[in-house]
């Protein structure tokens, strides 16, 4: 994968991890609709999956700083 495509992917998978854990946060938090749970669980599912994208000797490390 190209430098471009990674950075790409690290970005879209952190706004799809932040958009996942304010929904379950808002749920658990805000008392929002236990709805709030489906896009929430469906936007973590997305970010666990585009880590998968990102070259693996450098997913771990990279995504924690």
């Amino acid at each position: 994968m190209t430098l471009p495509g990674t950075l790409a992917v690290y970005a879209v998978a952190a706004l799809t991890e932040i958009a996942g854990c304010f929904a379950v946060w808002s749920w658990m938090r805000l008392g929002a609709s236990a709805l709030w749970l489906i896009p929430g669980l469906a936007s973590l599912a997305a970010f666990a999956w585009l880590l998968t994208l990102a070259p693996s000797d450098l997913a771990g490390r990279a995504y924690a700083a």
